[in-house]
């Protein structure tokens, strides 16, 4: 289960499906190096993204 302090290299090393659904909210920068150590509330501040919108689509994703 993702949490807002889960980082985006935690949810990529999980499975690399989940990059489709980030990339869907735009972001992507998560190849960054920098980006792997951001939690998904710090990405989503910068993205104007609603951090619990997106928790909803990655925990609820059938892969």
């Amino acid at each position: 289960m993702f949490t807002k302090n889960t980082t985006l290299g935690e949810v990529l090393r999980e499975n690399e499906k989940y990059a489709d659904i980030l990339l869907g909210f735009g972001m992507h920068c998560f190849g960054c190096p920098v980006s792997q150590m951001e939690t998904l509330e710090e990405a989503c501040e910068v993205h104007g993204i609603d951090v619990n919108f997106l928790l909803d689509k990655l925990n609820t994703a059938k892969f």
